[in-house]
């Protein structure tokens, strides 16, 4: 279960960036709604405790397990569907001893440690109908209930970080173009189908978020009104900003012209206030943390280790990407939180646990060289 680490070997810059994005977050929340800002603090000490455990549990005995963190998935998407707790027309939270917790957000890392176990186990024949069929249902069960909350989102992101693990698993190039010419003109088909005024494909709400992005003029006042928002938010910040809780009655935060800024939307408050050097910080960190995930998952001694570190730079690397998309209009609302900076304990300590089992991954490799009796090479 645990193996003889020596903590110089840690990987204190993953470790550094990771707490600077994660206080950062919390810096920007005490701007964007001060009243959160102590459970986002306590949300951050509880990933650090996490963290530093699964960091130094060998990632190899945890992943024994792994057809039981596939039934707690289950189980507890399963029971947000029973005993959720509904807001704005979505049913996503459990309530637990007074604390709201969201099962999708656990369920990135418990699919990410299911699919490390599961395809390095059918590594040799990945490529096999069988084995892709078993994989694809196995993902669908999990898709399914995250999108019927409804939350097509966290779903989509689920779905990209199950395609990166399968394509890091070994799955045939000639599989993924044949998938590519199927998908691509069937995207764009129901793209079309989707815009359709009685469609039944999508929520009317999901809809609307689609029309405003690709109309925008037409939808400034209703459902395109936060995203319009969060772009002039960002555009007036200019270079450096309005300054931090700056008091400037025609901002977009203290005018409220973006509900729950702490949220999805909180790159819109970094940009206000901090300006083009805040929010370029906030995508450097990120471009950074998902290189030095994927360089240690390059450096793996097997491919289950391999398979955590390409789910963790997946998670990373696209939810970061499609949530400063949306706050920018690149992309069309999608609801995702920005990770480590977005309000919200049960996102930041499930990414910690990531974090910390990439972490145990690095140090596997040092181990795993020094019982070969290898040097080193840094």
């Amino acid at each position: 279960m645990f193996k003889k680490y020596n903590l110089k070997n840690y990987n204190f810059l993953l470790l550094f960036f990771t707490l600077v994005q994660a206080v950062y977050g919390i810096v920007i929340i005490g701007s964007a709604k001060e009243s959160v800002q102590s459970r986002q603090i306590q949300g951050l000490i509880l990933g650090i405790v996490v963290m530093t455990v699964v960091s130094f549990i060998d990632y190899s005995f945890i992943l024994k397990f792994y057809w039981i963190y596939y039934f707690v998935c289950i189980a507890l998407l399963l029971a947000v569907k029973i005993f959720g707790r509904s807001v704005n027309n979505a049913k996503r939270w459990l309530m637990i001893g007074g604390f709201q917790f969201q099962p999708s957000e656990a369920a990135k890392i418990l699919l990410i440690l299911f699919f490390s176990a599961f395809i390095m186990k059918h590594r040799e024949k990945i490529n096999k109908p069988s084995i892709l069929l078993y994989s694809i249902v196995l993902i669908a069960v999990p898709w399914y209930l995250i999108q019927d909350e409804p939350d097509l989102s966290t779903s989509l992101v689920i779905l990209v970080i199950f395609a990166a693990m399968l394509y890091v698993g070994g799955l045939s190039s000639k599989i993924i173009i044949g998938v590519l010419a199927i998908a691509v003109p069937a995207l764009v088909i129901t793209l079309f189908l989707i815009l359709q005024p009685d469609q039944e494909i999508i929520k009317p709400y999901q809809q609307l978020r689609i029309l405003a992005w690709l109309q925008p003029d037409k939808y400034t006042n209703t459902e395109g009104y936060q995203q319009q928002n969060s772009i002039t938010a960002i555009g007036s910040g200019k270079l450096m900003g309005k300054g931090y809780k700056n008091n400037e009655v025609g901002s977009v935060k203290n005018g409220n012209f973006i509900s729950e800024p702490q949220t999805d939307f909180i790159l819109a408050v970094a940009g206000e206030e901090l300006g083009f050097v805040g929010c370029t910080a906030i995508v450097v960190i990120f471009a950074i943390l998902t290189i030095i995930v994927i360089h240690t998952g390059m450096r793996a001694p097997d491919l289950a280790g391999t398979l955590i570190c390409a789910g963790v730079a997946a998670h990373i690397g696209f939810q970061s990407f499609a949530n400063i998309g949306v706050a920018t209009g690149l992309l069309p609302n999608t609801g995702l939180p920005l990770p480590f900076i977005s309000y919200g304990s049960t996102s930041l300590v499930s990414i910690m646990a990531e974090i910390g089992l990439v972490q145990n991954v690095g140090l596997s490799v040092i181990t795993e060289k020094r019982m070969q009796g290898l040097e080193l090479d840094f």
